[in-house]
C-alpha cells in the first residue's frame, strides 16, 4: 500500500476540516461586502432644460445598498460643471440626520468615515449644489458627476454615476444617468492585483490552523 502524503492527513484531520468551517462562517457573517452608492432620486429648480446664464440647483439622493458597507479608507468625490457653485451634503442614517458639511468651486468630497457602517443601517446622503449654468453652455451639461476613490487614488470601476441635463436651445436629447459614461481619468486598479480583506483572513487563519495541526502531531 503507498504512502499517504502529509498534506492529506492534514486536510482528513478533525481539527483542520473544523477551521475550514469556521472560515467560511467568518466570510458569511463577519466581513461586510463593499459597495458603492446608487443614485436614489434627483429634482432641479428650475425644471430642465437648463438656461445657459441662469442660476440652477440640483437635489440628489445616494444610498448605500442594502447589505453592504462602504470603506473607511475611501472617499466619494464630486464635481460639477455648474460655475459658482456651492455644495451642501447631508449623511442620514436610519432615517435622521448625521454629518453634514459643505463646499464650494468645482469639486466637493465625502470622507468614507462618515458613510461607513454596519449592514444592518440603512445610510444615505443628500447633495444639493447650487451654481450658474455656464453662459456659452451646449449640448448636456454634467451638473453631478460622482466617483468612488480607493485608498490608493485610483477610481473603483463601475463607481461612477453622472447626472446631467441638456442646455435650452440645444438638440440633444434629454440624457439617462449612466454608470458609468466615459472612462476615468485615473487608472483604475487591476482586481487581479488586489487581494480582499476576506482573502487575507482566510489565507492567515488556515496557515495558523495547519502550525496549530503539526504542533500537536509533533507532541504525539
Amino acid at each position: 500500500m503507498g504512502r499517504v502524503h502529509p498534506l492529506f492527513r492534514y486536510i482528513m484531520n478533525p481539527v483542520f476540516r473544523s477551521l475550514i468551517c469556521g472560515c467560511l462562517l467568518f466570510l458569511i457573517f463577519v466581513i461586510p461586502v463593499a459597495a458603492s452608492p446608487v443614485l436614489t432620486s434627483e429634482s432641479f429648480t428650475p425644471n430642465p432644460p437648463l438656461i445657459p446664464g441662469d442660476g440652477q440647483e440640483v437635489v440628489a439622493t445616494f444610498a448605500i445598498p442594502s447589505g453592504t458597507t462602504f470603506p473607511r479608507d475611501h472617499e466619494i468625490q464630486m464635481t460639477t460643471q455648474l460655475e459658482n457653485a456651492k455644495w451642501n451634503i447631508q449623511v442620514v442614517v436610519d432615517g435622521h440626520n448625521s454629518a453634514q458639511q459643505t463646499a464650494s468651486g468645482t469639486a466637493a468630497f465625502i470622507n468614507g468615515m462618515v458613510l461607513s457602517y454596519s449592514v444592518n443601517h440603512d445610510v444615505r446622503f443628500t447633495v444639493t449644489v447650487t451654481g450658474t449654468v455656464p453662459p456659452a453652455a451646449t449640448g448636456s451639461v454634467t451638473v453631478i458627476d460622482l466617483i468612488e476613490i480607493d485608498n490608493t487614488g485610483n477610481i473603483m470601476s463601475g463607481s461612477e454615476i453622472v447626472v446631467s441635463q441638456p442646455a435650452a436651445g440645444s438638440s440633444t436629447a434629454p440624457p439617462v444617468t449612466t454608470v458609468p459614461t466615459r472612462t476615468p481619468p485615473l487608472t483604475t486598479a487591476s482586481p487581479a492585483a488586489t487581494r480582499s480583506p476576506a482573502f487575507s483572513a482566510v489565507v492567515g487563519i488556515l496557515a495558523s490552523g495547519m502550525a496549530g495541526v503539526v504542533w500537536m502531531r509533533r507532541r504525539h
